[in-house]
C-alpha cells in the first residue's frame, strides 16, 4: 500500500506514516533497516508493507527490492 512519511527520528530510526485513507501507522528501526534507505523526509511517498496495523517494510514508490543482490 502507499503512504506518506508523517514523522522520522534519524537517531532511533523510528517514525510513522499516513496511509492514503488517513490512518497513522508506526514503524520501528527494524522496518526502516530493511528498506535499504539512509534517511526519510516528512511527506515522502513510500510503498509500505503492513502486518496488524504496524509497518514491517518501507520502499520508495516505484522501486522494488532487488532479488539476489545487485
Amino acid at each position: 500500500m502507499q503512504a506518506s512519511v508523517h514523522a522520522f527520528d534519524p537517531i532511533s530510526l523510528t517514525g510513522s506514516v499516513i496511509r492514503d485513507d488517513g490512518v497513522l501507522l508506526p514503524f520501528d528501526g527494524a522496518a526502516f533497516l530493511t528498506s535499504g534507505l539512509r534517511l526519510l523526509r516528512v511527506g515522502q511517498r513510500l510503498t509500505v508493507e503492513v502486518d496488524e496495523d504496524r509497518v514491517t517494510a518501507l520502499r520508495i514508490v516505484g522501486i522494488e527490492p532487488v532479488e539476489g543482490g545487485a
